[in-house]
């Protein structure tokens, strides 16, 4: 159901937050181009056809934005109401990606529901949006009782776990964690007893180890990452390349179009890597406005929600936040040899229909929490 405001019955209209707006719209325009100078040679050499990552991504971009401006005027406390619809939706998703037949796997993983006679869906992408949604309604429902371990924390941990276990299942470990610690920055945020983090942390960190352990091509990276030349042509390659893209570009960049190691050198460039591709051709300078471009996003995020005037959507717009904003960072990390290497995409910019609509929903709904009622001078 679609919510707006009508100034002369109520006395109110809504503001939205412009700077917010524009700064969600420069960074999908910013990445729908970089996606261009990255994959074009690849499209070129693979596909024939030089726009055929950028076609596909204007398509998903078209979609995104649709999605954005209704997320933006949906009524949430109208959507709050089907959250339990939308948790057993997201995860039978997440589970129909295992199924043989409905799911779809790529080197080894299985994290895709085909879609037509070409098209996928990732459905852990969704579940970036559906964990914290839950967990920001169940927070704020229960604030009285938040701490009682029964009735309190126990059903958002089973969600958490459960969520955990799908996406762990389908070979990918690193969202499965990455959305496990965000979610942790929610059950602080609302106000959870220490003592349950000092619990998750005795758990999750020998677990975290056992499941990096368990899996060669981990073992792998974990390895290549303390010493980069243990396997230069194997799981060092990727991030040496990057690397040595990053370094090229100087402090103005090689300019649009003009980037040479995007051609061969890096592998998956137009996807997990990207963000190579960018300071290779943009530079220092490039680089330093697009971090100013995500420090903006997310310190207008992170006002709006704390200026919400609920439990439900200030839990809910810090943790959607966090989500973008911790995506963007790891991913650079791991682009430029800060941590070792895994699977999450860079928001924005990276190549994929799953990532970018959930992205565009996503900011949507942060747009949402930030419009304010203001009284009318009309």
């Amino acid at each position: 159901m679609m919510q707006t405001f009508n100034a002369e019955k109520t006395g109110f209209r809504p503001r939205s937050d412009h700077i917010l707006i524009a700064t969600i719209f420069l960074l999908t325009g910013v990445g729908l181009v970089t996606l261009y100078s990255a994959s074009y040679a690849y499209g070129e050499r693979f596909f024939k056809q030089g726009m055929y990552f950028v076609n596909r991504q204007l398509l998903y971009a078209l979609v995104g934005v649709v999605a954005f401006f209704v997320a933006s005027w949906v009524n949430l406390d109208s959507v709050r109401k089907l959250v339990v619809p939308i948790v057993a939706i997201t995860a039978l998703l997440c589970l129909f990606a295992l199924l043989p037949g409905i799911g779809a796997k790529k080197n080894g993983a299985a994290r895709w529901i085909k879609i037509g006679a070409s098209g996928t869906f990732q459905p852990s992408e969704l579940v970036k949006l559906t964990l914290p949604f839950y967990l920001a309604h169940i927070f704020s429902k229960k604030q009285d009782r938040i701490n009682s371990l029964v009735s309190g924390i126990l059903p958002p941990i089973l969600i958490t776990v459960l969520f955990f276990i799908l996406i762990y299942l389908q070979n990918n470990f690193s969202t499965a964690l990455f959305l496990a610690i965000n979610a942790l920055v929610i059950f602080y945020l609302s106000g959870i007893w220490y003592r349950y983090f000092i619990a998750a942390a005795v758990i999750l960190t020998p677990l975290s180890a056992y499941l990096i352990l368990s899996k060669a091509h981990r073992i792998s990276r974990v390895i290549s990452y303390f010493i980069p030349d243990w396997e230069p042509q194997g799981a060092g390659y990727q991030v040496h390349s990057s690397l040595l893209s990053i370094g090229s570009g100087g402090v103005l960049g090689k300019g649009l179009g003009q980037g040479t190691r995007k051609i061969a050198s890096v592998p998956e460039i137009q996807s997990d890597f990207i963000f190579s591709s960018f300071s290779e051709e943009a530079g220092l300078v490039g680089v330093i406005l697009f971090y100013a471009l995500f420090i903006v996003f997310t310190v207008q995020g992170y006002r709006a929600a704390l200026k919400a005037d609920d439990m439900f959507r200030r839990l809910l717009g810090c943790g959607l936040v966090t989500v973008i904003s911790s995506q963007a960072l790891l991913n650079i990390a791991v682009v430029s040899g800060a941590v070792p290497a895994t699977g999450v995409p860079l928001p924005f910019f990276s190549a994929g229909g799953s990532s970018l609509i959930v992205t565009l929903l996503i900011a949507g709904i942060i747009v949402n929490i930030s419009r304010k009622r203001e009284a009318s001078h009309v």
